[in-house]
């Protein structure tokens, strides 16, 4: 397994839409595994998707099993994943591997149903809420050449930079 390289806005890259995921093997397999070491490595990190590390391809790993006391469905690699319904809205603050001096208030659906392929390949429907349901949406942006900047409810008063802890 390595880390790789999280690309970091203003990357040009980070703004193409993610192709769908057909072949299912080994391959497949070693970069999945290389892209969750990735996400464990930065801080606080519960989320990152391929286009981050420049693999143009709709794969997403969430994991907010470190939240305590939320509804989660603990570590899930989303592949071609499709929101299928949404239902109300939050706003939220949100961070990015990708841009990392800033966080921002977003507003996202509150639940969603979302349907996607494994490792496998094998389909799987998940019903989720609150903040799991945050982070896959976030995730999704990226497969669709979103960042979290794209949706602030307002960049004068919506944006801030992050702060250092040490």
């Amino acid at each position: 397994m390595a880390v790789l390289e999280i690309l970091k806005y203003p990357d040009p890259r980070l703004k193409e839409i993610a192709l769908e995921v057909e072949v299912f093997d080994a391959a497949l397999q070693s970069f999945i595994a290389d892209l969750e070491q990735t996400m464990r490595a930065g801080p606080g990190g519960v989320g990152i998707a391929a286009p981050q590390v420049g693999r143009l391809q709709r794969i997403v790993i969430v994991d907010v099993s470190s939240k305590p006391k939320i509804k989660q469905h603990g570590r899930l690699v989303l592949i071609n994943p499709e929101i299928l319904e949404w239902e109300g809205m939050a706003k939220g603050r949100e961070g990015c591997m990708s841009v990392p001096d800033f966080t921002g208030n977003v507003i996202r659906a509150k639940t969603i149903k979302l349907r996607a392929q494994d490792e496998q390949g094998e389909f799987h429907d998940y019903d989720m809420e609150g903040f799991e349901a945050r982070a896959v949406q976030h995730e999704i942006d990226h497969l669709d050449g979103l960042l979290f900047l794209d949706r602030l409810v307002s960049r004068r008063n919506d944006l801030f930079a992050r702060k250092v802890y040490k």
